[in-house]
């Protein structure tokens, strides 16, 4: 509302208000559907493991952190009113809303300081806990207000602390925004056949000297083909969840124009080696592997717009490293370099019976398509692939991984030693100076010199970027795609409630 006084604001938003109102009254009585593919959602208290879509989304819409993602992926207000962050930016300081647990406790900093810091003990095993190493200590300077001290800048802490895994949550309850209805809230809940086992929950919406409209809404969970049914059929508004292995099942199913989008994430979409295979030891051959793969051929086949080829760990877009050079042999056609390869694997391989190597791949239609391109780019050269029963057998694992910032550390780190079956002890040293260094480009730099030892040891192979898809009908105008994949529900049933607007 630039250029509009104090008092002409508050007019135009109680005005924006009374719109509200008027206009979608039908709507708060209704309840909005939606489902995430897999298991039934449920709120995690303790995070040990990397959380299932409907877990992660049911968290983040029920147990915010200190800030939390709006549609389109900004960090907004949490249960923090508003923060600042120093000069140096060695310091974080937030003040939190006034409000109360669900039992009626009032919600004090030193709950959450204590909350947030039982995320970072060596003893946690929050998959996210080492995103936040550069955390020196958290602290209550007051009752509403907490302190985050760093060791060394971290321009994305803001991002990571409004991932779900750092969502608030004491004695199995959370502070929302949205929460188990009130009873006078529940009855509004249509009591039909698709609610029953479903998650039922409310958000009351605090509009000064008006009547407080209520959103709600309704999280199941269910395979793919099911979900995608029912929501070709109308009685879902919203899908989330989707990734590679069941989009076939997607794009199989006759949808309305424009239902399925995706998300413009980054991450970790490709095969890492183990040391289960002796040839997999040699860096020659895992630099084959992936200069045989025809990645323009496997994206194209996905049918995913803008999905772009990588052979580089990192990707464009990330902070402060710019569009890393892919190799020239990149945009070469696979059949160009089909020859070159063969006589490769001559030298390498010589009369000895070439490998054949099991992957750890999702099961799904998705996970099928994948294996068959893999056995069909690399049978020119010899190499032949099988299904591998678990992780702890295969040669390769595939790995499908979102980035929860836009740093180049959780790239890297995800490949250190101690953590990655094969690694580069060099680029420890690199790693520790840029969690330590008070200095944006020298990070950068130091990321940048991490990177080319990976690429170069081919510690990965990857792909592209992940694919994170849903499926959004008109009922969900407040649905936006966003680099992190993650939905809030807030203002989904009508975009004049979303966040930050």
């Amino acid at each position: 509302m630039a250029g509009l006084t104090p008092k002409r604001a508050l007019l135009a938003a109680l005005a924006a208000a009374g719109l509200l109102l008027s206009n979608c009254g039908k709507q708060s009585e209704g309840v909005a559907r939606v489902a995430a593919i897999g298991p039934m959602p449920k709120l995690v208290e303790t995070v040990v493991a990397p959380l299932s879509p409907g877990d992660a989304l049911v968290r983040q819409t029920m147990a915010q952190g200190l800030v939390r993602f709006d549609e389109r992926g900004q960090v907004v207000p949490g249960l923090a009113e508003r923060w600042n962050v120093s000069d140096d930016g060695l310091s974080y300081i937030f003040r939190l809303q006034t409000g109360e647990w669900p039992d009626g406790r009032k919600i004090r900093a030193d709950d959450v300081a204590r909350i947030l810091s039982r995320q970072l003990r060596p003893s946690s095993t929050n998959p996210l806990k080492d995103t936040l190493g550069a955390v020196g200590e958290i602290v209550a300077m007051t009752d509403r207000v907490i302190e985050i001290r760093l060791l060394a800048p971290r321009p994305n802490l803001l991002q990571l602390l409004a991932q779900p895994e750092f969502g608030l949550v004491r004695a199995s309850v959370g502070t929302g925004p949205f929460l188990i209805p009130a009873p006078e809230d529940a009855a509004a809940f249509p009591a039909d056949e698709e609610a029953k086992g479903a998650l039922l929950l409310a958000h009351r919406i605090r509009i000064p000297d008006a009547e407080d409209p209520v959103e709600r809404v309704r999280i199941s969970g269910g395979n793919a083909k099911a979900l995608a049914a029912a929501f070709a059929d109308g009685k879902l508004d919203l899908v989330v969840g989707g990734t590679v292995d069941d989009l076939p099942t997607a794009l199989a199913q006759k949808m309305p124009r424009g239902a399925l989008r995706f998300d413009p994430v980054a991450g970790l979409f490709g095969l890492m080696p183990t040391k289960r295979n002796d040839a997999l030891q040699e860096v020659e051959v895992r630099r084959l592997l992936s200069r045989a793969l025809d990645r323009a051929g496997l994206v194209g086949g996905l049918r995913v717009g803008g999905l772009v080829p990588r052979a580089t760990l990192l990707q464009a877009g990330l902070e402060g490293i710019g569009s890393p050079a892919q190799p020239s042999w990149l945009d070469q056609p696979a059949t160009e370099r089909r020859t070159a390869l063969v006589s490769e694997a001559r030298r390498l391989f010589g009369s000895t019976e070439r490998p054949t190597l099991r992957i750890a791949l999702p099961n799904g239609p998705g996970g099928k398509y994948l294996l068959a391109r893999l056995a069909y780019d690399w049978a020119p050269i010899g190499i032949k692939v099988e299904r591998a029963p678990s992780e702890a057998s295969a040669d390769l694992v595939w790995i499908d991984e979102v980035a929860p910032s836009a740093s180049p550390a959780w790239f890297l780190r995800r490949f250190r030693c101690g953590i990655a079956p094969i690694c580069v002890e060099e680029s420890e040293a690199l790693l520790a100076q840029a969690r330590s260094t008070l200095f944006a480009e020298q990070r950068a730099a130091l990321f940048l010199e991490a990177a080319e030892q990976m690429d170069r040891e081919q510690l990965f192979i990857p792909i592209a970027a992940p694919i994170r898809w849903s499926l959004v009908s008109g009922r969900a105008p407040g649905f936006a795609e966003n680099q992190f994949a993650r939905h809030t529900l807030v203002g989904l049933a009508n975009e004049r409630f979303s966040d930050g607007r």
